[in-house]
């Protein structure tokens, strides 16, 4: 069999996509750099590819910091809520959608593309929370985000996909609705789920303005609030902590570069495990709407 013979316009689109994955990754190689170089050594606004001097001291001291473990428990919480909330709402609602006997059909799927569209804005949502007594809670950043309308369209395109004749046959022999949707539908929506747990996940992790504007109580703060308060204060000690960055003589980018890390690390970790759901997830059902 002869081998495709590259011609000059491969190896100019090999070395331009070449160019553009570096100049992605090089931030990433540049914040991971920082963060492992030993403070003795560190020079501001040299560029680090490879660090001169290992050193784990900027993540002992942030790992050590009461504050930011504080928010990532409160971020952790809010994901793993938030998430599960997202599912459970966002897969009964679809599955509630693709019954053609269900009573207005039409002006629910209606709504739903028109919040896809349209939003009441910042001002109406911040009245609606606080209205609701929900300012420095958790549900605050939980409840008016338990479904996206996007989301929706693709777990009811995904639901609209699998056989009817699977539901007709468990009709058969005697199991409901509710039998079919957690027997039939749920197990066979996993690579769906998880393509949609994922985005959800990311969702809430990264948690910021909402957090902002509804969590007044420091003790609240969600992880990205944090690191925001690391990045554009003029000292590592601006999130709350005193002192001890002084005391371990720590340049404060050091710092930073590894909070921003441990910001990053948890949603890296988890995307290798989902990413083979990850295209079939998206496109299964998109043909059929």
């Amino acid at each position: 069999m002869q081998s495709k013979r590259i011609t000059i316009a491969d190896i100019f689109i090999y070395v331009i996509v070449s160019l553009i994955s570096l100049i992605s990754v090089a931030p990433f190689i540049y914040v991971f750099s920082i963060s492992l170089t030993d403070p003795s050594v560190y020079v501001p606004y040299k560029l680090y590819l490879i660090p001169e001097k290992f050193s784990f001291s900027s993540y002992s001291y942030i790992l050590s910091t009461p504050s930011f473990i504080n928010a990532i428990k409160n971020t952790i919480i809010i994901t793993i809520v938030g998430t599960a909330l997202n599912i459970a709402f966002t897969f009964t609602m679809a599955y509630g959608l693709t019954k053609k006997e269900l009573p207005h059909r039409g002006l629910v799927m209606g709504i739903v593309i028109f919040t896809l569209l349209f939003s009441a804005g910042i001002v109406p949502n911040y009245l609606l929370v606080k209205n609701l007594g929900l300012m420095n809670s958790y549900w605050a950043l939980i409840l008016p985000a338990l479904t996206n309308s996007w989301m929706l369209i693709i777990a009811k395109s995904f639901i609209d996909s699998l056989p009817v004749e699977l539901e007709e046959s468990a009709k058969i022999d005697g199991c409901n609705e509710i039998g079919i949707f957690f027997r039939i539908i749920m197990p066979l929506s996993k690579a769906s789920i998880a393509t949609l747990t994922l985005f959800f996940a990311v969702f809430h992790w990264n948690t910021y303005f909402t957090a902002l504007i509804y969590m007044n109580d420091a003790d609240k703060q969600t992880l990205q609030v944090y690191v925001k308060s690391l990045l554009i204060d003029a000292s590592t000690s601006g999130a709350g902590d005193t002192g001890l960055a002084d005391l371990l003589n720590l340049p404060s980018e050091t710092v930073r570069m590894a909070t921003v890390v441990l910001a990053m690390a948890p949603i890296m970790a988890v995307y290798p495990f989902v990413q083979r759901y990850f295209i079939k997830g998206v496109m299964l059902g998109s043909i059929k709407g």
